[in-house]
């Protein structure tokens, strides 16, 4: 190991991450350089236990489906579906075949068993419902919103009726039309149905935000939460749909600013609720711009970490997580000269490093290049714009992974 490198590096324990960061976090973002490998949610689901039990935090909020996520929470919370419902049902991405998502579901009911709802643990999505192909339709989250309204308002303050919406909405295969990631006249995003449906949703989040003290009153605080996550998931969606229309060379770089928004929006109303763990990739949490390369595209946009960190400073905080082995997908020991070559040199398994001491003892290591488009190494100029990172030496095949501590 390099001379003074020890001094930045610990073995991980759950236990030692607070004690690296400058104040103790209204939302503490654990990030992945890949997704789909259990160990890193065991990791993460250790992490989360430990903030439960011995630092009071009370929420989880994964990188899935907001409005699915909904289902895990009221399992988690009320015992609303089996465990298998509710893993089919309550995770995007295919998150929900991971062993570990399982497990945390599980530990989550059995750790809520019996608590009354101030004392009980959450569970929330923050992505947008939007995969890489592309987005859903904004139905489920437009007529949820309307509906909640329409049972606590006046008729006469609604912009419209129910079966406007529905009629302006067509049928959810325009919106999810697959041919519109990449043909942007295929997307009903930008037809007249589309903008009077971005106007009366604006209308319907502007008559909940002026109605939120009747509001209240009338209904309880955990509905009108979910009626700001519909609309929000409503206005984003409308919002997404109207740039997966755009055909000039920015509509890459807008779709992914948006979608990042979303989930910061998504995150700052996690945050209201008190501390919480916020997994998702490095990039989604990172406070530098993301970036990724399409073809002779490089867009570059915020993303959510830091957007959410703008506006929380000190409340927000960043652990990043670097690899050095993922041999499954081709990703073999990393170079000597690059970040992770260093790190792979540790006698640990999982190391805990403290970036800013890191950083004071190397001179700048060389970027390391992934042979596997699913892995995305950290960008050794980033170093100090994380809080602390976790590396873990070597990722098992499927199927082979142990419990991590």
């Amino acid at each position: 190991m390099t001379a003074g490198i020890e001094d930045a590096v610990q073995p991980f324990e759950a236990s030692a991450v607070l004690g690296l960061l400058p104040a103790r976090p209204r939302l503490l973002a654990l990030g992945e350089p890949t997704h789909g490998e259990d160990l890193l949610l065991d990791l993460r689901n250790d992490l989360f236990r430990h903030l439960v039990e011995r630092e009071g935090y009370r929420s989880i909020a994964i990188e899935s489906d907001c409005l699915m996520g909904l289902v895990v929470d009221d399992h988690v919370t009320s015992g609303a579906g089996t465990l298998d419902e509710v893993m089919e049902r309550g995770f995007s991405h295919g998150f929900g075949t991971s062993a570990a998502n399982r497990e945390l579901v599980r530990w989550m009911r059995a750790y809520n068993d019996g608590r009354p709802a101030s004392e009980q643990v959450r569970f929330a999505g923050f992505d947008g419902p939007l995969e890489i192909t592309g987005a859903a339709s904004p139905r489920q989250a437009l007529l949820a919103l309307h509906r909640y309204l329409a049972a606590h308002v006046d008729a006469g303050l609604l912009p419209c009726a129910e079966d406007t919406i529905e009629r302006l909405l067509g049928p959810d295969d325009r919106w999810t039309e697959p041919a519109a990631m990449m043909d942007p006249s295929r997307s009903a995003g930008r037809t007249a149905e589309a903008r009077e449906l971005r106007l009366l949703a604006d209308d319907l989040v502007a008559l909940l935000d002026a109605q939120t003290p009747h509001l209240l009153a009338a209904s309880s605080r955990e509905s009108w939460d979910r009626a700001r996550l519909y609309g929000r998931t409503a206005t984003g969606l409308l919002r997404y749909h109207f740039w997966m229309a755009d055909p000039s060379a920015e509509r890459v770089t807008r779709l992914c600013a948006v979608r990042d928004s979303m989930m910061a929006a998504n995150l700052l109303a996690v945050a209201e609720r008190g501390p919480a763990l916020v997994h998702a990739h490095n990039a989604h949490l990172q406070r530098s711009k993301s970036s990724m390369r399409m073809g002779d595209l490089r867009p570059e946009w915020w993303s959510a970490g830091a957007l959410v960190g703008a506006r929380l400073g000190d409340d927000y905080a960043f652990v990043a997580t670097a690899l050095g082995t993922i041999r499954h997908q081709g990703v073999d020991a990393p170079p000597a000269g690059t970040l992770e070559g260093i790190l792979y040199a540790l006698p640990d398994d999982h190391s805990l490093v403290d970036p800013r001491r890191l950083a004071a003892t190397l001179a700048e290591p060389a970027p390391r290049v992934s042979p596997w488009f699913g892995y995305a190494p950290l960008d050794p100029a980033q170093l100090t714009d994380s809080d602390a990172i976790l590396f873990v030496k070597d990722l098992p095949p499927p199927g082979e992974a142990v419990h991590p501590l």
